[in-house]
């Protein structure tokens, strides 16, 4: 679990009374994907009108404005609703970090669109600086990668590498596996009609052995691809 002293608040306003939870940000942000659950998200067991007063909600006050005061039903409704909220410097090695990830995505799946040839890393940072990217410290690298590549063709030659796949995921990993999916490429085309997902989706290049890890990992194996011309 982690330290306490490193979990941000998740705050909810309701009928004009506020009600936080302390979490792990990066569970919290899963958990608000439908990635995990509120269990992996929550750091402590409690609901607090005031974190860092240590002014805890009372039982009357969850049901009233919650309908329950079960401890973990009305956390999931703070994080899912409210909002996280970050220190400022909290924020800055967040972006910090979003940044490296992003830098390094980049050399690893892009090109330059004339020598096909990689960016080297200075390149790409001085690019991204030139271009004025925004980092979102809330959002992943993946999310992120395809507008920051807008911006960066501004300034140079570059372009991802491609590989398109078709893929069929049991119905009851759908859900879950979709949100994936999104953060790492672009759908062509999506069937649910039988009632499994058949997509066609285009993943850089470099980023497919990660992709299929995931889809792996949250089907236990149980998905079908096929990467086509």
């Amino acid at each position: 679990m982690i330290d306490i002293n490193e979990a941000v608040i998740a705050r909810l306003k309701k009928g004009g009374e506020t009600f936080e939870v302390l979490v792990d940000l990066e569970k919290a942000l899963d958990f608000k994907k439908g990635k995990t659950g509120i269990e992996e998200a929550l750091v402590a067991e409690y609901v607090y009108k005031d974190c860092k007063k240590g002014m805890k909600a009372s039982e009357i006050e969850m049901k009233k404005f919650f309908m329950t005061n079960d401890i973990k039903e009305v956390a999931k409704k703070i994080v899912k609703e409210g909002e996280i909220h970050l220190t400022a410097e909290h924020k800055s090695k967040l972006r910090e970090e979003k940044r490296k990830k992003i830098i390094e995505l980049i050399h690893r799946n892009a090109v330059d669109s004339k020598t096909g040839l990689p960016h080297p890393i200075l390149r790409i940072e001085n690019a991204m600086e030139e271009s004025k990217v925004k980092i979102d410290e809330l959002k992943s690298a993946e999310e992120q990668i395809e507008i920051i590549l807008e911006k960066l063709s501004e300034v140079i030659p570059i372009k991802f590498e491609v590989k398109k796949v078709l893929l069929k995921i049991p119905a009851k990993y759908s859900g879950n596996c979709y949100s994936v999916i999104k953060q790492f490429g672009k759908i062509i085309n999506e069937d649910w009609s039988t009632g499994d997902l058949s997509l066609k989706v285009e993943i850089p290049g470099g980023m497919i052995e990660e992709f299929y890890d995931k889809l792996n990992g949250l089907t236990h194996g149980n998905i079908e691809s096929k990467e086509i011309k």
